[in-house]
C-alpha cells in the first residue's frame, strides 16, 4: 500500500506519480495536505507545506481520486485528518467520496470512541472507515479496534510520527503477532522503507505493507514517476 501527499509538488504530478505507483502496488492512499499533521513526521510534513502553498484542498484530492478511479480498479484510501471533513459535512463528505471513488477513509486523529459519526456517514455511502492499532494498544482494546475497523486495520509499528527508519522498532514484531491472532486483515505501516523491512513483516504475518515517507521523500527530492515505481516494484520483489 503506497502513499503520497496529493499536490505535491503539484496535483498534475500527483496524479502522474500516483498512475505509476498504481502499475506495482495493490492500494493507493491518497494524503489530504493538513496544516497540523499530528501523526506525520518531518517529510509528510514538508509535503503537506508545499501542497498548501499551492492552494490544495480536501475537493482536489477527491478530485484527484475521481481521476484515478477512471484508470483503475485498485482501491483508493483517503487519509485526512478530521477538520476539513468536519467544516465540509460528515454526509456530504461521505457523498463526495463515494462519487469520487473512494474505498476507504482514515482519520488518524479519531479516536475509537470517537468514530461512530464518520463511520456510519462514510457506511451509508458504502465506504470503510479504516481504524489504526498501535504497540500502547492493549488486548482488551486492540479486539475492539479489530471488531469496529472495515476494510482492513492499520497497525501502527512504532511509537512516534511517520518516517524512514533504519530498522523495525523492536515492538513491531509482538505487536503483528498480536493483532495477527485476531483474524482481521491488516496492514503495517510507519518506519518501512526497506526490501528487507517488508520481507520481516511478513515473515511475522503482517498481511500488507504501507509505505508513506519513502516514497513522498523521493518525490521531494525530483524522483521521476518511473523511478519512483521502481522503487516500490523493488520492495514488492
Amino acid at each position: 500500500m503506497a502513499y503520497l501527499v496529493a499536490g505535491d509538488p503539484s496535483l498534475d504530478a500527483s496524479f502522474e506519480h500516483a498512475k505509476a505507483i498504481l502499475a506495482e502496488a495493490d492500494v493507493l492512499e491518497i494524503g489530504v495536505p493538513y496544516s497540523d499533521p499530528v501523526a506525520d513526521g518531518p517529510v509528510i510534513e514538508r509535503a503537506g507545506v508545499r501542497a498548501l502553498e499551492r492552494g490544495t484542498t480536501l475537493a482536489d484530492c477527491l478530485a484527484l481520486a475521481k481521476q484515478l478511479r477512471a484508470i483503475t480498479p485498485k482501491p483508493l484510501v483517503v487519509m485526512t485528518y478530521y477538520n476539513p471533513v468536519l467544516q465540509k459535512g460528515l454526509a456530504r463528505f461521505a457523498r463526495e467520496a463515494r462519487d469520487a471513488g473512494v474505498d476507504g477513509v482514515i482519520l488518524p486523529d479519531v479516536p475509537l470512541e470517537e468514530s461512530g459519526p464518520a463511520g456510519d456517514a462514510l457506511a451509508k455511502e458504502g465506504i470503510d472507515l479504516v481504524q489504526l492499532a498501535s504497540p500502547a494498544s492493549p488486548p482488551e482494546r486492540l479486539a475492539r479496534l479489530a471488531k469496529a475497523t472495515r476494510g482492513f486495520l492499520y497497525v501502527v509499528s512504532s511509537f512516534g510520527v511517520t518516517g524512514t527508519r533504519d530498522d523495525l522498532a523492536p515492538e513491531t514484531g509482538d505487536l503483528v503477532r498480536r493483532v495477527k491472532a485476531l483474524g482481521v486483515p491488516f496492514a503495517v505501516g510507519f518506519g518501512v522503507a526497506r526490501p528487507e523491512h517488508v520481507k520481516s513483516l511478513a515473515a511475522a504475518g503482517a498481511a500488507g505493507v504501507v509505505v508513506g515517507s519513502a516514497i513522498v521523500g523521493r518525490i521531494e527530492r525530483g524522483e521521476t514517476p518511473e523511478q519512483v515505481a521502481a522503487f516500490v516494484r523493488a520492495l514488492r520483489g
